[in-house]
């Protein structure tokens, strides 16, 4: 048998078993800290990755050492006939883990095909419990379709549910005592994340440091260290009854990257190595030529060279003016 190329592992040892698949840049909302107000620039959807060449790619990457996909946008369910690319993807062997990240506009209805199509996991983006500050957020009241969707994707079973609260001063830091309390009575996991300065909008974000804010919490609420499925970015802690489990996610007041271990692939193709950083290499015209397998594994040894050791976020805030829906969240 012919052997494999070397597993997916960067110049520092890095493995890179984590692919963050953006499906589309497009959303139905307008959150403040991922798409300017006023923003055109969206990408044609002819410059999408078909479903046929995704798969392609994944079926190369999974038996070189990639294990975990989460599908995202812009809003991954936005892209029509989403749960035939997750049972496709789902059925490839060595992938251990399929995820989703969504607003959950659509969620109610989509719930149950993605849960059948082999997604085990949903991470809900929630800054808010309160109606008129989600329309002012979001740029659309959409807090009852947001919970609907929650309900839906209980009912199919998703384990664990994961809310992700981006946290702005003086927007909605005041809320997360009561985002800690509603996702213990209805047993989510809580992640609560620091704005980041990409493009024009995390950059005017009311930025807050979240580690004062774990400090408190693990004083009042005697949070103590604990462990989540999922591979990404947070350090969790729980409760000692464990009703909560809580994560943070502190690209800024403290970075993970000595243990990243995932690269994004934009909606066209384009593989960033680095959420932070410019590197990037373009996998879209390789596919569409029909490139052999041996050509794309020699991109991807590429790629591999050219992630970063980490991000300059404080030392270089303007540095990345590519939005977050463009990049793939």
């Amino acid at each position: 048998m012919r052997s494999q190329a070397p597993l997916l592992v960067d110049t520092f040892g890095r493995r890179i078993e984590y692919l963050r698949l953006s499906v589309t840049d497009r959303c139905d909302l307008r959150c403040t800290y991922c798409i300017p107000s006023g923003f055109r620039g969206f990408q044609e959807p002819a410059s999408w990755l078909r479903f046929d060449e995704i798969e392609r790619l994944i079926s190369i990457m999974a038996p070189r050492g990639l294990k975990r996909i989460r599908l995202t946008g812009g809003e991954p369910l936005v892209r029509r006939d989403l749960p035939n690319l997750a049972a496709r993807l789902a059925a490839i062997p060595g992938i251990e883990d399929l995820s989703l990240s969504t607003n959950a506009t659509r969620l109610q209805a989509l719930a149950a095909p993605l849960r059948e199509a082999g997604v085990q996991r949903i991470n809900v983006s929630l800054d808010s419990l309160r109606a008129e500050r989600i329309a002012a957020i979001c740029g659309r009241d959409v807090l009852a379709t947001i919970l609907a969707g929650l309900k839906a994707a209980k009912q199919a079973g998703f384990a664990p549910i994961k809310i992700n609260m981006v946290v702005m001063r003086g927007v909605n830091d005041d809320e997360i005592d009561e985002m800690v309390d509603f996702c213990i009575e209805q047993e989510f996991v809580l992640r609560l994340i620091e704005a980041m300065p990409m493009g024009t909008t995390g950059r005017n974000a009311q930025y807050l440091d979240l580690q004062p804010v774990r400090r408190r919490l693990q004083q009042e609420r005697g949070l103590i260290a604990t462990d989540v499925p999922g591979g990404g970015p947070a350090r969790y802690m729980k409760t000692p009854d464990a009703r909560l489990s809580i994560g943070f996610i502190t690209p800024l007041s403290e970075h993970f990257c000595a243990t990243c271990n995932r690269v994004r692939l934009a909606a066209d193709g384009t593989m960033y190595l680095c959420l932070g950083q410019r590197e990037q290499l373009a996998f879209g015209p390789l596919l569409r030529r029909g490139a052999t397998d041996d050509e794309i594994v020699g991109a991807l040894r590429s790629a591999m060279s050219l992630k970063p050791e980490r991000h300059e976020f404080n030392e270089k805030p303007e540095k990345i003016s590519r939005i977050m829906a463009a990049t793939g969240g």
